[in-house]
């Protein structure tokens, strides 16, 4: 059974808000052969970096080598910002990222979430990175996709249309990703 921790956004995490609906669609799209991992992180109303990192910090000790990422949306930005400035030697079979805020352009501060220059170099081993933005995600500016583009050339990106911040609807393209790894 593979594992997969989904590391949701900020806001309400209640049912049918936030995250919650795209992690459904997840789970269902990928059936019984995963594992998920999905921490409530406290305060998501008012996330701080260091909250989540402690959260995010228990969920990775229970990982084993091989296991699959996925963040949303502000939880790809606090995935990005551990795997690059904290020490996690296990391997990552994928690393797919979510409607993810750049921070530090666009007008999007917050110094606490902000990505050192080179962080990509200092990324632990990652088989497959997936980037997916919609073009009217109405949370945070598409052109953020193309930040994180040029710094992370090796990924697959995924432009999308009519699919909006949450993915309500799920989104089937990060499903078959998964599965393909």
């Amino acid at each position: 059974m593979k594992r997969i921790l989904f590391l949701h956004s900020a806001g309400p995490q209640g049912p049918h808000q936030g995250s919650s609906d795209f992690l459904a669609h997840l789970e269902s799209g990928l059936g019984a052969g995963y594992r998920f991992i999905h921490p409530k992180i406290p305060k998501p109303d008012a996330p701080g970096y260091a909250v989540w990192k402690k959260g995010l910090e228990k969920a990775l000790a229970g990982l084993e080598s091989g296991s699959i990422l996925i963040g949303h949306s502000l939880g790809g930005s606090v995935l990005l910002k551990f795997l690059s400035e904290e020490k996690y030697e296990k391997p990552i079979a994928g690393l797919f990222l979510v409607a993810v805020p750049f921070w530090g352009k666009d007008n999007w501060q917050a110094d606490e979430f902000l990505l050192k220059n080179d962080f990509a170099a200092s990324l632990p081993p990652i088989g497959k990175i997936f980037l997916y933005h919609s073009r009217d995600d109405d949370g945070v500016p598409f052109s953020h996709l193309g930040h994180y583009a040029k710094k992370l050339p090796q990924a697959t990106v995924r432009k999308l249309e009519g699919r909006g911040h949450v993915y309500r609807e799920g989104l089937p393209e990060l499903v078959e990703d998964i599965k393909s790894l």
